[in-house]
């Protein structure tokens, strides 16, 4: 596995440390969009501004994605391995009132903007607010 890690953290650019190649392992095991504090939870022995300053160069280096979902947490998520984070690559966001947890709907697209010519779109932060499929039923 640590191979196919080494090759995407090189195909972004990133040079492949074994606190990098840690980190990013760890990422690959949520199921769900993650924030700093999820990683910090299982990532005991590592340091936690060097958790934080890996999490900026892989947001820097487009191997995830940041949006904020309402929860007063920055969450993250990895992108997709064509995904150059621009206008085409936004898609929006759920966030489940009950179990807390945020997904990304990659499928679904952010709609397309026209902003006036003196604007320049930087990032698109859509999120959607309900219950997931697992707590749908308990809510009810």
């Amino acid at each position: 596995m640590n191979d196919s890690i080494v090759k995407i953290l090189e195909g972004r650019g990133i040079k492949p440390t074994s606190i990098r190649i840690l980190v990013f392992s760890e990422m690959l095991k949520f199921d769900r969009a993650f924030s700093l504090g999820d990683l910090e939870k299982v990532l005991l022995s590592i340091d936690k501004s060097t958790i934080s300053r890996t999490i900026h160069l892989f947001n820097d280096k487009l191997l995830i994605h940041k949006f904020d979902d309402g929860s007063g947490s920055i969450k993250y998520s990895i992108c997709q391995e064509n995904c150059d984070c621009d206008a085409n690559d936004y898609h929006l966001h759920f966030y489940c009132n009950y179990c807390k947890r945020a997904f990304c709907l990659e499928s679904v697209h952010a709609p397309k903007i026209k902003l006036p010519d003196d604007m320049e779109i930087e990032g698109i932060n859509f999120v959607i607010k309900g219950y997931c499929g697992k707590c749908d039923k308990i809510a009810t």
